[in-house]
């Protein structure tokens, strides 16, 4: 008995001991692994947008720190596209000493000028030689002009083309491109019409020269007001509806180049009188004003500069008046009861004979005309024909038929103009309001 519990707590014991011995790990075999292998992290592709261009060509620092300044360079670095006309740092410093250095205070006429170079899409060196004008995304024009083999925008060289950006193009050209301004900004810019710079505000015609337009202007300088009688401009600036006559009288509807003027004969104005063209070989006139500088472009039309002021014509009667060689021209008139006549609307053309002629005529016949109304009339009735006839109309007549119902012949010889052989005409096309006045060296009989 005894002995069987000794083998029982033996083999409890053997039991507990096991239990707490530790456990044999079994043996893992580990399955062969791949070595990763490392993919290279996306690089992003170098930035060459107009800008990046620009920066790194290193002839464009000017053009760079005007951009920056104005807050440009996140604009020409979207996506654009975009056609650059990229002055060099050369063609700024061309610009007269100070220019960029005030621009670079000026941000409003700073960002005018740059946005000026730009125009909206991709245009290709081969698409823009075949313009004539482009507009910058500004909205102002630009000039184009090809010239022996050579490209101009306005008078900018091209002289490098089509450098390709991620964003548009870049042509390089090698003078600024400054933006038209309007007619009366171009003429305060200039210097040299501060008069009718003046004349125009006295008159209330800013507005409307600054208008859409577009307009020709024939632009007196300030030496062609001083030129008028002494007090003349003074009293005008207190004549405000007389001065405003006269200020457009030299304005014309429409654009009208130089190369136009010259094939006109006369042009009607704003102020509703007509200016008379000549061409000679002293030059180019408008009236007896003298084209002297033509074709100054501006974004709203065109400025001639002439050495005179233009006078807007008075009626035939008055004109003939004012002239001082028609006296007894005038008192026939005046006796026959033409006078209402001749100042009506017209046109009419009058072949003015001078004090001169009359005086020319055999003693006593003036007088005696001025007891017979009747023989008066149909003479003055001869020299004047319906209708306004300018000298270069009168060339192209053999004849022409007048208010009193009769006619006189038209002959050129020697280069000369007769009426009936014998009269001459001395003086052509003296504009009126209603008409034109040639005058003539002898009075005309029916």
């Amino acid at each position: 008995m005894k002995k069987s519990i000794v083998l029982g707590l033996v083999l409890a014991l053997v039991l507990i001991i096991g239990a707490c011995a530790p456990q044999a790990t079994p043996e893992v075999v580990a399955e062969p692994t791949a070595v990763p292998t490392l993919e290279p992290e996306p690089t992003e592709e170098p930035s060459n947008t107009i800008v990046d261009i620009a920066v790194n060509d290193g002839r464009f620092t000017t053009l760079v720190a005007a951009l920056q300044a104005a807050d440009l360079v996140e604009t020409l670095q979207g996506d654009g596209p975009f056609t650059v006309f990229a002055p060099t740092d050369d063609a700024f410093a061309a610009l007269p000493a100070g220019t960029v250095e005030a621009l670079l205070a000026d941000i409003p006429a700073l960002t005018d000028i740059l946005l000026y170079h730009v125009v909206a899409g991709d245009v290709r060196a081969a698409d823009v030689i075949k313009l004539d004008m482009g507009e910058a995304i500004s909205g102002l024009p630009f000039e184009v002009k090809v010239d022996g083999g050579m490209v101009f925008i306005n008078q900018a060289q091209v002289i490098i083309t089509d450098i390709e950006a991620d964003n548009g193009v870049i042509h390089v050209i090698d003078a600024v491109l400054l933006p038209p301004m309007d007619i009366v900004d171009t003429a305060v810019a200039d210097g040299r019409f501060t008069t009718l710079a003046a004349a125009l505000t006295a008159a209330d015609l800013i507005d409307t020269l600054k208008g859409e337009g577009p307009f020709t202007v024939f632009a007196p300088t300030d030496d062609a007001f001083a030129a008028l009688p002494e007090g003349t401009v003074e009293a005008l600036l207190e004549d405000i509806p007389t001065l405003t006559d006269i200020l457009l009288y030299h304005v014309v509807a429409g654009e009208v180049m130089a190369e136009d003027v010259v094939e006109l004969q006369y042009a009607t104005t704003v102020q509703g009188n007509d200016v008379l063209v000549k061409v000679n070989e002293q030059g180019v006139f408008i009236n007896d004003a003298q084209v002297i500088i033509t074709d100054i472009e501006t974004y709203n039309g065109v400025i001639h500069v002439i050495d005179s002021v233009l006078l807007p014509p008075k009626d035939i009667i008055d004109t003939a008046v004012e002239d001082g060689r028609f006296t007894t021209l005038a008192a026939a008139l005046t006796a026959a009861d033409l006078i209402d006549a001749l100042k009506g609307e017209g046109p009419f053309t009058v072949f003015a004979p001078t004090d001169d002629a009359f005086a020319a005529l055999p003693a006593g016949t003036v007088e005696a005309l001025l007891e017979d109304i009747p023989t008066l009339t149909n003479i003055l009735l001869y020299h004047v024909v319906e209708g306004r006839f300018l000298a270069a109309d009168v060339l192209e007549l053999e004849e022409a038929e007048t208010l009193s119902g009769e006619t006189f012949s038209i002959k050129i010889e020697n280069g000369n103009v007769y009426l009936n052989d014998t009269v001459m005409i001395i003086i052509t096309d003296i504009l009126t309001s209603n008409g034109v006045i040639h005058v003539i060296d002898a009075v005309l009989l029916p």
